[in-house]
């Protein structure tokens, strides 16, 4: 009985199918010879509105199969259905998918390559075991302590709630064997700090390298495993215990060739000797995000690479290590917070010599190592927040470009809309189609923006890389998260500039439609000026979202412009330097003035070196040496600050900061026993108030320290940064430690760079040489942050305008195509080609004006966000937002007048026949 049911269902289904055809064909023929009537009321010959209607018509039969009810089929199989259509429709307009493909592969791509650098630096978790289970020690205090508290940049401002509290995350190495020795609350801990820079010795040319210094348990405590040897253990931290080095493994492979010889080897770290005992796993380059270790050390070999003096390990007001810990278990943050509290407060302010005061109220803070080791993320974020706000702007216009396209493709398949709507197809139907359509084209741009995006991110990281003032790290990944990303981007893209058009299309009136021909200039002009609406508000808000990219882009860039143009009060040109560290490499404190002076001499012989000299710093460096001093004649307790900076002979006369008043350096003053110094104009306006300098005496610390007297008085030059205001600065004799050499050419140094390297390495193959680069190089890098937003956010401000144009192209083009018949209309009752050019002129210069006023409007707010970047230039400068303006309407015009050209050459008997 069951098989007969089947039977009967089968043959009812085919019934019905065969009935509902029946019904399509009818319906058909009725649409077909409506059509063919209209034709011929229209003035078009019986046969050739017929030959009319079975072009317009021919493909019934396919379209009666695509517009079958598909609820008897999977979905899969409906989706298969749509997606090989859809591929069938765009094949068949090769060039409308192209430039869709391109425009948004680009704003894909932009937004992918910008978001993977974003996802390595902020998003990125720790290399490490169980990032989340790893804790900081961060400490609070209304003041901080009067001894030495140093950092390496892996907390800066340690970010707890404690508003207006000092607050850091650098402890002593007693209090960190106080941590360590709770077990019931941490099951362990860890300390580290760093980078050192260490000279590597016993390799071939000495080199400088990045050497972090850890605990005995780092490695174990993180959970990072070796790849080649051995890491660290307990007995590595105790004193006396055999100098050891662990390397990482980028580090071995480019130094030791990924050699397994490396390991036992002993090479020399500041000339002394440590042996290889392992190399990282590949996955572990660093903690702290973006901070370069080359390889490490045991905290027990910190006084043997000169990082601290031996007696500074066990003083308890040396505060310079980080201290990462694992809760016990069962233990919360809270109660491990509170516990080491008391021991915090009990070292602190009862301890042999008390660092706080019972009012300072000092405490413990524990947070997560994601959160509190922020590293280059603090530098970075602004601008790579900014930027990721540029490309969402740039791929919003690129969607509103192709919805544009799409709103064009859409007109032109109204008659094919129309049919499968009369063949069966419901609207729900047709829209999935359309989307799907959409939604290929967005994958199709995804891919090849995800391509892009790979090239565009390395080129990024490697800008990074080599152009950021300190040595930094970034590995850019196209891993799952990234790609999850392009993804997703590319669904709601293909959704967002789709679901308009396709609403728009499945809607058509299919008897209007079918009806529509050549003669109904009203209606068409009619129906055309709604679907205008559409697409010139897509125009505007693309226009808008340009002039927003762009205004900012000119702030930025002005502001660069402008730091570039300031007077450090030095020259800059023509100045190349470089460092060496004699000491680490060896060299006795009495031997380095003769070491210096025979370098000073080889480099003045040098064919095209004007002057030679060097300093314990390179200014505009955004290094900072400042001291307090005593000035003669002011009250005992009275101290002043001052920068300070320590140069050798013909250092004034070599960076051109002129002497105004007294004598200049000479090589007499380097190991003199008379103790001089030379101020600069700032010093003496702010401090002297009128008097003589020549021949005061200064006192560094509380009157016990160095009397200097000052011998000159010399120009203003910016020491640190350029957006600051030159401080008050003394200029002592060099003596002795890490030098910087300045070398004057009379041609671009850069061609001096090999001279100088092997000059250096004929005098001692052991003094490596690091920093070797010009002086206008180091400016750059110093405005690293402005260099990086003001070139990409051009680059996206210079694409947003092209792709605004090319809508506002697009747009007035169909409406050119669209309009042939009016345009021929009026061009036969006698109106000329400058009107007709005038016409579209106004249309394409009325969509500009509406789109750059909205975009300025929309700027006025955003630009806000860019006051901490700006220099030389505000927010809301008149004159940046009035040529941005004045740009995009010279463009808007260029835009607009290809398709203006086409209309006035529309000739009135052709349009008159034009369907």
């Amino acid at each position: 009985m069951s098989m007969w049911r089947k039977v009967g269902a089968w043959v009812g289904a085919n019934l019905r199918r065969s009935r509902m055809e029946s019904e399509m064909d009818a319906e058909m023929r009725f649409h077909v010879e409506a059509y063919t009537e209209d034709l011929v009321r229209g003035g078009m010959g019986k046969g050739e509105a017929l030959r009319r209607a079975r072009v317009e018509f021919g493909g019934v039969e396919q379209k009666k199969e695509e517009c079958r009810d598909t609820r008897g089929v999977s979905f899969v199989e409906s989706l298969l259905q749509d997606v090989r259509f859809g591929l069938r429709m765009l094949r068949k307009s090769p060039g409308f998918a192209a430039i869709a493909v391109l425009t948004l592969a680009l704003g894909i791509g932009a937004n992918t390559a910008i978001f993977s650098i974003l996802s390595s630096v902020m998003l990125s978790s720790l290399p490490i075991h169980d990032p989340s289970g790893l804790m900081v020690v961060g400490w609070l205090s209304n003041e901080a302590h009067n001894g030495g508290i140093s950092s390496y940049g892996d907390c800066l401002r340690f970010p707890t709630s404690g508003s207006g509290r000092k607050r850091g995350c650098s402890f002593s190495y007693p209090m960190f064997q106080e941590i360590r020795s709770q077990k019931g609350i941490f099951s362990s801990a860890a300390a580290f700090a760093g980078p050192a820079r260490v000279v590597l010795g016993g390799v071939g040319q000495a080199s400088m390298a990045q050497a972090g210094i850890v605990s005995g348990d780092y490695f174990q405590v993180l959970g990072v495993s070796p790849a080649r040897g051995r890491v660290f253990d307990a007995a590595d931290e105790k004193r006396g215990a055999e100098p050891v080095v662990v390397l990482n493994y980028g580090y071995w492979q480019s130094k030791f060739g990924g050699s397994d010889d490396a390991i036992g080897r002993t090479v020399r770290l500041n000339n002394s000797p440590f042996r290889i005992v392992g190399v990282t796993d590949p996955s572990f380059a660093r903690l702290t995000p973006g901070k370069a270790q080359d390889m490490w050390v045991p905290l027990s070999s910190a006084a043997q690479i000169g990082n601290i003096d031996p007696t500074e390990l066990d003083n308890p007001a040396s505060w310079w290590l980080v201290v990462a810990t694992r809760l016990g278990d069962g233990v919360k943050a809270a109660q491990a917070q509170a516990a080491t509290s008391v021991l915090f407060r009990n070292a602190t302010l009862h301890g042999e010599k008390p660092l706080l005061k019972e009012n300072d109220d000092p405490a413990i803070a524990l947070l997560p190592a994601q959160e509190a080791l922020v590293g280059i993320r603090m530098t970075l974020a602004t601008p790579l927040y900014i930027l990721t706000v540029a490309v969402g702007m740039v791929l919003a216009i690129s969607c509103a470009n192709v919805a544009g396209l799409l709103l064009v493709r859409a007109r032109g398949r109204e008659r094919e809309m129309a049919v499968r709507s009369a063949l069966g197809g419901s609207r729900k139907r047709i829209t999935r189609q359309l989307l799907t359509e959409s939604l290929l084209l967005s994958l199709a741009g995804a891919t090849l923006g995800f391509l892009l995006a790979f090239w565009g991110a390395n080129w990024l990281a490697a800008f990074m890389t080599s152009n950021s003032h300190s040595p930094m790290v970034l590995s850019v990944e196209m891993n799952g998260k990234v790609l999850a990303f392009t993804a997703l981007v590319a669904m709601l893209t293909g959704i967002l500039f789709g679901l308009a058009p396709a609403l728009r299309a499945s809607g058509a009136n299919a008897a209007s439609a079918l009806k529509d021909n050549a003669v109904t200039v009203a209606t068409a002009k009619q129906a055309g000026h709604r679907r205008l609406n559409v697409g010139s508000a897509l125009v505007i808000g693309q226009v808008a979202l340009s002039v927003v990219v762009l205004i900012g882009a000119a702030l930025l860039v002005r502001t660069l412009a402008n730091l570039k143009t300031i007077d450090p009060g030095f020259e800059t040109k023509n100045l190349l330097h470089f460092s060496i560290s004699p000491t680490l490499a060896g060299y006795p404190l009495e031997k380095l003035p003769g070491l210096y002076d025979e370098l000073q001499r080889r480099l003045e012989s040098l064919p095209g070196v004007m002057s030679v000299s060097y300093a314990n710093g390179i200014l505009l460096d955004g290094g900072l040496w400042s001291s307090e001093v005593h000035i003669e004649g002011t009250p005992k307790e009275a101290q002043v600050e001052t920068n300070m900076l320590a140069v050798g002979p013909n250092y004034f006369t070599t960076m051109h900061i002129p002497v105004v008043g007294g004598r200049t350096l000479s090589a007499s003053d380097i190991g003199s026993k008379t103790d001089v110094a030379w101020v600069n104009e700032t010093f003496v306006r702010r401090y002297l108030e009128g008097r003589n300098p020549i021949g005061l005496q200064l006192t560094r610390g509380d009157g016990g320290g160095i009397k200097r007297e000052i011998a000159g008085v010399v120009g203003d030059a910016k020491y640190d940064e350029l957006r600051e205001s030159v401080g008050p600065t003394t200029y002592v004799p060099m003596t002795g430690g890490r030098v910087y050499f300045e070398v004057r050419t009379a041609a671009p140094p850069a061609g001096m760079i090999a001279a100088v390297r092997q000059l250096v390495g004929e005098l001692d193959q052991d003094l490596p040489v690091s920093e070797l680069r010009t002086q206008t190089e180091t400016v750059d890098r110093l405005l690293f942050n402005e260099r990086l937003v003001a070139r990409l956010s051009t680059l996206f401000g210079v694409l947003a305008l092209i792709l605004a144009c090319m809508g506002l192209y697009g747009l007035l083009s169909n409406e050119v195509a669209r309009r042939t018949q009016e345009i021929g209309i009026r061009m036969a009752l006698g109106a000329r080609r400058t009107q007709v050019l005038r016409m579209i002129l106004r249309q394409g210069l009325l969509l500009a004006v509406c789109g750059a006023g909205a975009g300025a409007l929309a700027a006025l707010w955003a630009t806000r966000y860019l006051k901490s970047l700006l220099y030389g230039v505000p927010a809301t400068d008149a004159a940046t937002f009035a040529a941005v303006a004045c740009l995009l309407l010279g463009v808007a015009v260029l835009a607009s007048w290809i398709p203006a050209r086409r209309a006035t050459r529309v000739e009135p008997m052709v349009a008159l026949r034009y369907e």
